[in-house]
C-alpha cells in the first residue's frame, strides 16, 4: 500500500510523477485510437477514390476514340461526389472544408475549373499514399494481436505457417513463440507512436487541395454568418418569450397569490386573528414556491454549477439525474467560454429530456473532447431511433442554439436506432 507521505513505497517515485506519467499515457492511448478511427475512415474514402480514379482514366482512354467526351462531365461529378465525403470526414475532424460550386454542365467550364483540376489532383493522392496509409493503420492492430498473442496458440497451427505476420520468425517452440510476442508489442509501440502522424499525412492532400480559394471561403463564410446571425436573434427572440411565459405563468401567480393572502391575513387580523396564522403560512408557502421557480428560470439562462464546477462535473450531474442510465466521458482539461459551456450545457440537457421521454432507451454516453479549437459534444443512445428535428421534441431549438454560436449540429437516428447527435462548438477565448 502507498504509504501516506510524498513517496510510493513500491517505486520511491513522487505521486504526481506517476500520475503524469498515467496522464501521458492516456493521452498517447486516446490520440492512437483517434488517430486509428482516422486512418479507417480515411481508407473508406481511399478505396472510393481509387475506384475513381480507375474511372478516370477509363474516360480518358475512350476519349481517344471520340465517345468519352460525352462521359467526362458524369465521371467529374462522381469525383465531385467523392471529394465531398472527404470533406465531410475531413471537417468532423477540423476546421470545416466548404465544398465548391456544382460542377458546370459545358465541357470548356469544367476544364477552367480551378476546383476541378485540384479534386484531380487529390484523386491522385489519396487513391494511392491515402488509401496506403489507411490500409496500414487498420492492419497494425491486427499484427498486434496475431503477434503479442502467438504463444496461446502456435501450438495449433501446422509448422510451416507457425511465424509472425511477415513471416520473418517462423516458431518451433515456445521460445519462439516469445519472441514474436516481443514482436508484436514492438508492434503495439509503433501503432502508438506513428498512427497520430500517419492520420496527419493522411489528410494533408485533402485539407490542402479540397479546401475553397480564400475569395470562394470568404464569400460563403459570409452568406453562413448572415443566416447564423439571423438564427441567433430568433433564438435570442425565443429565449426572452420562453423567460417571460415562465415568469408570467408561475412566478408572476405566485407573487399575486402572496399578495391576495396576505391582504387576507390583514382584514383576519381585525375580525378573528386566529384565522391569521394560517393565511399567514400558506402565504409563505406561496412565496417560497415563487422563489423556487424564480430560482428555476435564472438557472435556465445561465447555470451556476458551470460557474462553481466544471463543465464535466456539471454534465455528471446532470447524467445522474437522468432517469436512463446515462455515461459521462469527458476529456477537456482547460475551460472554454462561459457561453460556449452553457450552450453545451444545455444542449446535454435538452438531449438527456428528450431520451427521457421519447426514446424507450436504456443506455445513454455523453462523450466531451476538445479537438483544438472546437468543443465536440456526443450523445448516443440505445433506443427506438426515428428522431425528428420538426417532431416537436426540441432539436430545432438545440440547432438554433449551435448554429447562434457559430458552431455545427448533426443528427443520426435511424428507425430503431441507435441515436447520434453531435454538436461541435468554437470553443473562444
Amino acid at each position: 500500500m502507498p504509504s501516506s507521505g510524498a513517496y510510493d513505497i513500491r517505486d520511491g517515485t513522487p505521486p504526481a510523477r506517476g500520475q503524469r506519467w498515467r496522464k501521458a499515457v492516456s493521452v498517447r492511448s486516446r490520440a492512437a485510437l483517434d488517430a486509428l478511427e482516422h486512418l479507417v475512415g480515411g481508407l473508406g474514402t481511399g478505396l472510393l477514390a481509387l475506384v475513381t480514379l480507375i474511372c478516370l482514366a477509363v474516360v480518358a482512354l475512350l476519349c481517344l476514340l471520340g465517345i468519352g467526351l460525352l462521359l467526362i462531365p458524369v465521371a467529374l461529378r462522381v469525383l465531385r461526389v467523392v471529394a465531398d465525403r472527404e470533406r465531410a470526414r475531413l471537417s468532423r475532424w477540423g476546421p470545416e472544408i466548404i465544398g465548391p460550386e456544382p460542377v458546370p454542365n459545358r465541357l470548356g467550364a469544367v476544364v477552367r475549373d480551378r476546383a476541378v483540376r485540384r479534386e484531380l489532383g487529390w484523386v491522385v493522392c489519396h487513391a494511392t499514399l491515402g488509401f496506403i496509409l489507411g490500409l496500414s493503420g487498420a492492419t497494425l492492430p491486427l499484427y498486434v494481436v496475431t503477434d503479442g498473442t502467438l504463444p496461446l496458440w502456435w501450438y495449433l497451427v501446422p509448422p510451416s505457417e507457425a511465424s509472425d505476420t511477415l513471416a520473418l520468425v517462423h516458431v518451433h517452440n515456445l521460445p519462439g513463440a516469445l519472441v514474436v510476442s516481443l514482436m508484436g508489442l514492438g508492434w503495439l509501440v509503433v501503432l502508438v507512436t506513428l498512427t497520430p502522424y500517419m492520420a496527419r499525412l493522411q489528410a494533408w492532400p485533402g485539407r490542402r487541395l479540397l479546401s475553397p480559394d480564400p475569395g470562394t471561403d470568404l464569400t460563403i463564410r459570409v452568406a453562413q454568418l448572415t443566416a447564423t446571425r439571423a438564427a441567433a436573434l430568433d433564438a435570442h427572440a425565443a429565449e426572452l418569450r420562453r423567460i417571460e411565459r415562465s415568469l408570467h405563468d408561475g412566478t408572476q401567480n405566485r407573487l399575486v397569490a402572496v399578495n391576495v393572502l396576505l391582504g387576507a391575513a390583514r382584514r383576519a387580523l381585525a375580525r378573528n386573528p386566529s384565522d391569521a396564522e394560517a393565511i399567514i403560512d400558506r402565504a409563505q408557502d406561496a412565496a417560497e414556491q415563487a422563489l423556487a421557480e424564480l430560482r428555476a428560470v435564472v438557472r435556465t439562462i445561465l447555470p451556476p454549477v458551470l460557474t462553481d464546477r466544471s463543465l464535466a462535473d456539471a454534465l455528471t450531474a446532470l447524467a445522474a439525474d437522468c432517469p436512463v442510465t446515462c455515461r459521462v466521458d469527458a476529456d477537456v482539461s482547460d475551460r472554454c467560454a462561459a457561453t460556449v459551456e452553457a450552450t453545451a450545457y444545455f444542449v446535454v440537457a435538452e438531449a438527456l429530456t428528450n431520451i427521457a421521454r421519447h426514446s424507450e432507451a436504456r443506455y445513454a454516453t455523453v462523450k466531451l473532447r476538445r479537438r483544438e479549437d472546437q468543443l465536440v459534444v456526443r450523445i448516443t443512445d440505445d433506443g427506438r431511433g426515428g428522431a425528428d428535428e420538426h417532431g416537436g421534441s426540441g432539436l430545432v431549438g438545440i440547432r438554433r442554439r449551435v448554429e447562434a454560436h457559430d458552431g455545427t449540429f448533426e443528427l443520426v437516428s435511424p428507425v430503431d436506432g441507435p441515436t447520434d447527435l453531435m454538436v461541435r462548438l468554437p470553443c473562444g477565448l
